[in-house]
């Protein structure tokens, strides 16, 4: 029989729950090439590790790269975000200019943006992608592209990708708004890719409307992992009503563990894969496994569960027991 919890409600109630026989996913046979998708993978952090958390953290490499390995193994693309745009290059990675709190401190107007864009970009040997990313990810970029308006930011950002065309694989979009990415979109010169950051909205902006559609580089692909994985193999065959079978019940769960404040979107990432037998832990960078509460974790239990997100339920039980139990849930 499948295991049954009693898991709380947010009102502090605790309420039974019986859990779903598990899903097999099937891995891709060869490359994905209805779309281009990366998944925003997490890092493991050394539980044992005898440091400060927030001064001085300690990764787990060996669990931190085998995620990684998990996540290829499903045909998705992973980035490794680094500093130098050169060593990336060096070392066959396609870079990404990260959206820069120090430039968005800096700056005083679009022309400094322009100006600074200009210069990376005219030293990159190989396209790179661009990051948007909105303040509900990092209060630090509000009014990035030199304004608080968006429609004006929209066109700065344009003008940029405009200007250094040759240079631009394809600008991610993290706003959580759809509209205004397939406004976008429709913009962008011919050629130059739409990554959806849109933990939200992402199942139809990737199938598309049609015309265009966007590729993707999402936090959410690092948690559905296997559901993403089968979606995009239904496209490649064709198979649109199989896409939304393996996506749609993942939107749910995207956007609980995206919920404001959305930076705390990785203590669900984590949480996920530490149920999913991926980590031996639920301990985080700076100590944040306690940026949601129990019962958000339990909801995100019950959601990944509905999902076909917990591979061995058993197991997924026993850990969520664990949690419960630290919190006083007997």
């Amino acid at each position: 029989m499948p295991p049954t919890l009693r898991l709380p409600r947010p009102d502090g109630t605790l309420e039974p729950y019986v859990m779903r026989e598990a899903v097999a996913w099937p891995a891709p046979a060869g490359p994905i090439h209805s779309r281009v998708a990366y998944a925003a993978a997490h890092v493991v952090c050394d539980p044992l590790a005898d440091s400060d958390p927030l001064s001085q953290p300690r990764l787990d490499w060996e669990a931190t790269l085998s995620y990684r390995r998990y996540l290829w193994s499903l045909g998705l693309a992973v980035h490794a975000y680094e500093e130098q745009v050169g060593w990336v290059e060096r070392h066959g990675g396609r870079a990404i200019l990260m959206a820069s709190r120090a430039l968005a401190r800096a700056a005083r107007s679009p022309d400094d943006y322009r100006h600074v864009y200009g210069t990376v970009l005219r030293q990159v040997s190989r396209p790179v992608i661009l990051h948007w990313l909105g303040d509900m990810f990092d209060p630090e970029l509000a009014g990035y592209w030199g304004t608080r308006d968006l429609d004006q930011a929209m066109e700065v950002c344009l003008e940029i990708i405009r200007e250094h065309r040759a240079r631009i694989d394809g600008i991610k979009i993290s706003l959580l708004d759809a509209e205004r990415e397939v406004a976008l979109r429709a913009r962008l010169p011919e050629g130059v890719r739409t990554y959806t950051g849109d933990d939200f909205n992402y199942d139809g902006l990737i199938l598309g409307d049609g015309q265009r559609h966007s590729d993707a580089l999402l936090g959410i692909f690092d948690a559905i992992a296997p559901a993403a994985s089968a979606a995009l193999q239904a496209l490649d065959r064709g198979d649109t009503a199989g896409y939304r079978r393996a996506l749609a019940p993942t939107v749910a769960l995207s956007r609980h563990v995206f919920q404001p404040p959305t930076y705390a979107y990785k203590t669900g990432v984590v949480f996920l894969a530490y149920l999913n037998g991926h980590q031996t832990h639920f301990r985080m960078l700076g100590g944040a496994e306690s940026w949601r509460s129990v019962p958000h974790l339990a909801e995100l239990f019950r959601l990944a569960d509905c999902a076909g997100l917990l591979r061995d339920p058993e197991r997924a039980a026993q850990r969520m027991g664990r949690v419960l139990a630290v919190a006083g849930v007997v």
